[in-house]
């Protein structure tokens, strides 16, 4: 008979030395940021509302197009043409015509470095199922939805002003890890700080992403501005062996934009450190076993177990082991039998699998044969369900 147990692990607690997080005070209207490391979310802001993206959208066209490089439905040497369609779009462009067939490598670094508008038209005509933008931006609608972008909706290739046409800060964040972990090949284009084409445009050469040459590890990924959806950023850095990510939006110049990005990703490395807090090997907490060849099982972290804490230490984590017991022999080792709930003060709860150290056959007869007496004694011990 099964029945729910809730087990707090207080010895493994007193490893979790902790302060509370303090938030960013950010003056974005929405921002997410995210370690992408330990998958700590570190600031949630207006997360999941559906916002203008400008430019910031130009990630989901790349992501396309980086999956139709992969699967060879482009090549970086391709050429594409340039319709009317494409050439008349204005803002940030790299000033491309008709008479252009211009190679898709040259197209993907005018997005990200020149935020080329007709470049995103371009490459969007190019792999549309029907040919047309529109075309394009249903499509990319619906693969969004499948990488678990749920409030996204694109109305065309380039964040150009539209109806509908909106992201919000947290599916950006999940398209910019998309990007860093599925795309490792591609993700250094977009620490290019310079992309002078052609020498067409001479006013229009250098990334506005103001993180790329300060020296604190930023890497990619977007800017974005128009005056509905204010400036805004999807940026990332790296230091030592952590990543972070980070989405911030509706703010009010590029000078704040950038004060504000720094911030950020100064808070975040600053004030948060990586600890490996249980290891793959050790168990942290026992589950008894029913009808089994011993009495209880170890369990362990399914792999070495790290989080995302506050510098400063002080005050204990709660961790909590969970699982329904006892748990019926056979068991084989590496199985999941309970979760470690991780509660940080300031910070989202965080689910760990827990595995069995070991395997624990089912028991021979006479242990059977003990924990059935065992049982009759217990009921009749406690008497009929419900007596005084």
């Amino acid at each position: 008979m099964l029945s729910s147990l809730r087990t707090t692990a207080a010895a493994f607690a007193l490893a979790l030395a902790a302060l509370p997080a303090h938030a960013f005070d950010t003056k974005a209207t929405a921002a997410y940021v995210l370690d992408q490391s330990t998958g700590t979310v570190l600031l949630a802001k207006n997360a999941e509302e559906p916002l203008p993206p400008a430019s910031m959208s130009k990630l989901m066209t790349l992501y396309v197009a980086f999956e139709a490089l992969s699967d060879g439905r482009l090549t970086l040497d391709e050429r594409l043409p340039v319709s009317q369609h494409a050439m008349n779009y204005g803002g940030s462009t790299m000033f491309l015509n008709t008479q252009d067939r211009v190679r898709v490598e040259d197209l993907i670094r005018g997005i990200i470095v020149l935020s080329g508008n007709d470049a995103c038209a371009v490459i969007a005509e190019a792999l549309s199922p029907d040919g047309s933008e529109a075309g394009f931006a249903r499509y990319m609608t619906q693969r969004a939805k499948q990488l678990g972008m749920m409030n996204s909706t694109f109305a065309n290739s380039n964040g150009w002003p539209a109806a509908g046409h909106r992201m919000s800060v947290q599916d950006l964040a999940v398209l910019a890890n998309r990007l860093i972990s599925d795309f490792p090949q591609y993700y250094p284009l977009f620490a290019e700080t310079e992309f002078e084409f052609d020498g067409r445009a001479p006013s229009n050469t250098r990334n506005r992403n103001p993180l790329l040459r300060l020296g604190i590890g930023a890497d990619g990924l977007k800017t974005g501005h128009t005056q509905e959806a204010g400036y805004g950023l999807v940026g990332s850095a790296k230091q030592a062996d952590r990543r972070v990510i980070f989405v911030i939006s509706g703010l009010d110049s590029t000078a704040q934009r950038a004060e504000e990005a720094e911030a950020i990703v100064n808070w975040s490395f600053r004030h948060f450190t990586q600890k490996t807090i249980a290891k793959a090997d050790t168990p942290v907490a026992q589950v008894q076993v029913w009808m089994g060849s011993q009495q209880s099982v170890g369990l362990v972290p399914a792999e070495d177990l790290s989080l995302l804490l506050p510098v400063l230490g002080g005050k204990e984590v709660q961790a909590d082991v969970v699982y329904d017991g006892p748990v019926n022999a056979p068991i084989a080792k590496g199985q999941q039998l309970a979760e470690l709930v991780i509660k940080p003060e300031g910070l989202p709860e965080m689910r760990r699998p827990l595995v069995a150290v070991q395997d624990v056959p089912l028991g021979g007869f006479v242990v059977r044969m003990k924990t059935a007496a065992s049982l009759l004694l217990k009921q009749f011990t406690d008497g009929p369900a419900g007596a005084m």
